[in-house]
């Protein structure tokens, strides 16, 4: 299994989790470390821009768009989704990998702070496989709220109905962090893992 460098700050606590599930890890930071991995993750907490520049220079955003379009297994963790979709209000002149629709907006809820820290209810469609029911850990100023045609949903409301994961196969988006969502975040991973 394979977690994919971004400069993302989140990168240590999910090679964690994962090891923590005797998972075997290993980085990449080239597109074919990417392209030849059987699981792919996407860690994210930073900013658009950077993260997709990052993917960009090593070619690893065509290698994760080809995975994805393949439906080969992919996870997106909080940034890593949101730069699944085509853009984001935080850096609008970039493009994501466009698998999910729209644009990622920012919280502006009255009475809410942002960004939104700590934990909230994930309620899946009764169509999910692997995103369970239960409440997951939050760490996010953007959100997507346009539903993906084909992908199998699950939502999370923070002064807004927003999507807190979608999942198509064994690719998966999911704006919260399962490597801090305890119990809850281990079956998701677990049920990704044997996916």
């Amino acid at each position: 299994m394979t977690v994919v460098r971004t400069g993302a700050a989140n990168l240590a606590s999910v090679v964690a989790a994962f090891e923590r599930m005797d998972c075997k890890v290993s980085l990449a930071e080239k597109a074919r470390e990417a392209a030849r991995s059987d699981r792919v993750v996407l860690p994210g907490v930073g900013a658009f821009a950077a993260a997709r520049g990052a993917l960009a220079r090593n070619g690893l955003a065509e290698a994760l768009s080809e995975r994805i379009e393949r439906g080969r297994p992919t996870l997106g963790i909080c940034l890593g989704m949101q730069l699944m979709a085509e853009r984001s209000a935080e850096a609008p002149e970039e493009t994501g990998l466009g698998a999910l629709p729209g644009q990622a907006a920012k919280f502006a809820v009255n009475g809410k702070r942002v960004p939104q820290m700590g934990w909230n209810l994930v309620e899946p469609e009764d169509d999910c496989r692997l995103v369970p029911r239960g409440y997951a850990y939050f760490a996010n100023s953007y959100y997507l709220a346009e539903r993906p045609k084909a992908w199998q949903t699950a939502w999370s409301r923070y002064g807004v109905q927003f999507l807190a994961a979608a999942e198509r196969g064994p690719v998966v988006g999911c704006q919260f962090h399962p490597e801090l969502s305890g119990a809850y975040g281990r079956t998701l991973l677990s049920r990704w893992l044997n996916a």
